[in-house]
């Protein structure tokens, strides 16, 4: 509202308050569960019920436990009567429809053992093939089978010894330019893109401000680096202008000196809450106060904006105003791996002082081709408009699936032009019932609970992509 003139387009979104009854029902499921898990407990340590959790042998009992007794306690009581939801063994192609093998448990989803049926044609709401380039056809599969013949599968050395390929060299030519940037550089991990990159960045007397509900990569990046990490309130710019007056005035705890380096660590999409980072206030943020912006797009490149290049394109701002532009290719492109783009200077800096940079082999050339040809494609360099027509169609397929559940009147979270949807389910119990309910009408879809949300707030995560149509979308 305060900083409607940063913005191009209009930005909407709405986290809904648990109402107060569901809130109280929410607790007390809860509530019933912990009992019974301590009457279960109970039963277990007087041999009355079968005790399956991981214990120390008999001859260990005088060792320190190697396994945390109390802190188990929820995946024991509670995680495992729904453990069925998870971990679902597919056997084909994650595209919009996919294969799933079947199984059972008959210990209450200890141990699972498969019937040897699958089951097809499950529609796909779970994986983040945004853009539908997960496929066994078409010519991202021919170039990368190609390139597999002639390069083989690994490269079995590190880009700095003897696994420096030139279609290394070619991909972070390419990755620079459909960003934007100076120059880039990519790895095999998406998550060590964060969790190895962040420390040669910063260190012991910098300060990291981090969005509360950031990803756990850049999480442990930050906690690595030694620097001091301060939270600010997800999304809120008071909460972050705050942070950074006080950082400025006050400086570093007991010296009072000045911090070396202010890093703001954000998310494009926020893959759990469905919402877009507010990047022309932070970006306004950061200049006013001086300081270094680190950007991580693992779920908004090729997702978002008019050219699918992101948050950026999706704001129309320059990416010159981030510092640090962050990327993954295991979602948009159906590949592996991540890109950190930039100044000239931050890179050439990082390839030398870079961990998963020096220590860790090098892509894998049919990942790399994989993604050289769905980059082109999405930038139009193969002579088609399919990427484009893509990108197109997963923004509609995004709003009209929101408007759709919205209308039929549940809670739904996060940006109306975010492919990421959480639906709240709010109480344990509706949490494996809805994955198997949806998986018995052939609906493959991924439900999320404590601790990866809030425990009140349980929620059913949809992933749209450009490969469903409107039939498959009216079907969910």
């Amino acid at each position: 509202v305060h900083n409607g003139g940063l913005y191009k387009r209009p930005f909407n979104e709405a986290f809904e308050e648990t109402p107060m009854l569901v809130a109280v029902l929410t607790y007390v499921g809860y509530g019933v569960l912990t009992l019974f898990g301590y009457l279960r407990d109970f039963m277990r340590q007087w041999k009355i019920e079968k005790c399956q959790n991981a214990t120390e042998r008999e001859e260990q009992k005088d060792f320190v436990p190697l396994y945390q007794d109390f802190e188990n306690f929820y995946n024991r009581n509670l995680y495992m009567r729904i453990r069925d939801s998870w971990n679902r063994p597919i056997c084909s192609v994650p595209g919009a429809k996919v294969d799933m093998m079947e199984r059972v448990s008959h210990d209450y989803n200890w141990t699972f053992t498969y019937t040897g049926r699958v089951i097809k044609g499950i529609i796909n709401m779970g994986s983040y093939n945004y853009l539908g380039f997960a496929q066994k056809e078409g010519t991202c599969q021919e170039a990368a089978a190609e390139v597999l013949s002639q390069y083989g599968a690994g490269v079995c050395s590190t880009r700095q010894e003897m696994g420096n390929l030139d279609k290394h060299e070619e991909l972070e030519e390419l990755v620079a330019r459909f960003l934007g940037v100076e120059s880039a550089m990519t790895y095999g991990m998406g998550f060590a893109t964060n969790s190895m990159n962040i420390h040669a960045l910063v260190g012991k007397g910098c300060l990291i401000l981090s969005d509360e509900l950031n990803h756990a990569s850049l999480v442990l990046g930050a906690r690595l680096s030694g620097a001091t990490i301060r939270i600010f309130k997800h999304n809120n710019m008071q909460s972050l202008e705050k942070l950074l007056k006080d950082a400025i005035v006050h400086g570093q705890p007991r010296t009072r000196r000045p911090w070396k380096k202010i890093l703001i660590l954000v998310e494009g999409i926020y893959s759990m809450e469905g919402s877009i980072v507010r990047l022309p206030e932070v970006i306004a943020l950061k200049k006013k106060y001086k300081s270094y912006l680190y950007l991580d797009e693992a779920h908004s490149i090729g997702a978002l904006g008019p050219s699918g290049r992101g948050v950026v394109d999706y704001f129309g701002l320059d990416p010159e105003d981030v510092d640090v532009m962050m990327g993954t290719f295991t979602k948009s492109f159906g590949a592996a791996g991540g890109y950190i783009g930039g100044k000239k200077e931050l890179i050439d800096y990082l390839r030398t002082y870079s961990h998963s940079a020096v220590y860790a082999t090098s892509m894998s050339p049919p990942v790399v081709e994989q993604i050289i040809t769905s980059m082109k494609c999405i930038m139009g360099e193969d002579g088609t408009t399919v990427g484009k027509a893509r990108v197109q169609q997963l923004a509609e397929n995004t709003r009209y699936f929101r408007r759709r559940l919205k209308e039929m009147g549940f809670i739904i979270y996060g940006n109306e032009d975010s492919p990421v949807v959480p639906l709240m389910l709010y109480m344990p119990a509706k949490i494996g019932a809805f994955g198997r309910e949806m998986l018995k009408r052939n609906i493959g879809v991924v439900v999320v609970g404590f601790p990866a949300t809030p425990i009140i707030e349980s929620r059913a995560r949809f992933c749209l992509s450009a490969a469903h149509t409107k039939e498959m979308l009216d079907t969910v």
